[in-house]
């Protein structure tokens, strides 16, 4: 039996126009230079207090392989030292302790698994597990971040739905970096 404490949040950084990574996987525009006088500032202390309520992610394989890209690149790794666990069926390097790989049910991974002991999990991309979750009523809300940016072209924040995915949105921010966050509860019906 699922922990009902338990909480799913599906986030993401996506261009305004949806889409969370070039074709090709690239994020290269994830750093904008707009500034936006009347949004909120990005407090160390704060995000240090949120960072620290997360308990564990989930991401795809190519998620994974940007974050080491990112690593690679002088970025850091993320995620810190919170279990992190990557769906794939592929060999991928596992570069820390922290990191476990998962080729099994979506569902028995989050409710047998995390549930029990992960009261904050954070799903954080890509677009085919982020609809994985939705189809199969994991997720309790979805934090949308908008860059402020126009790409065209990309791997879509959310793979293709079987259904509507009722949502109510509960929380608005505009921050100086012009970024927007909304923040969604998933309606009951859609999620558990």
């Amino acid at each position: 039996m699922p922990n009902t404490d338990s909480h799913v949040t599906i986030h993401m950084v996506a261009s305004l126009d949806g889409f969370i990574a070039r074709r090709d996987g690239a994020v290269d525009w994830l750093e904008t230079s707009d500034e936006y006088a009347d949004g909120e500032s990005l407090d160390p202390a704060f995000v240090e207090a949120f960072l620290s309520a997360i308990d564990c992610y989930v991401m795809g394989s190519r998620t994974y392989e940007t974050a080491l890209e990112f690593e690679k690149q002088g970025f850091g790794w993320s995620y810190g030292d919170k279990p992190t666990y990557v769906l794939t069926t592929r060999d991928l390097p596992r570069t820390r302790d922290s990191v476990e790989f998962y080729s099994g049910d979506l569902s028995l991974l989050v409710d047998e698994r995390l549930r029990p002991t992960c009261k904050n999990i954070w799903v954080v991309g890509g677009g085919h597990l982020a609809a994985d979750c939705l189809k199969l009523g994991l997720a309790n809300e979805v934090v949308y971040s908008i860059a402020p940016i126009l790409i065209g072209d990309g791997i879509p924040f959310f793979d293709k739905l079987d259904c509507d995915a009722a949502l109510h949105l509960a929380e608005v921010k505009a921050y100086k970096n012009g970024m927007v966050e909304l923040r969604y509860e998933v309606c009951s019906g859609s999620s558990r």
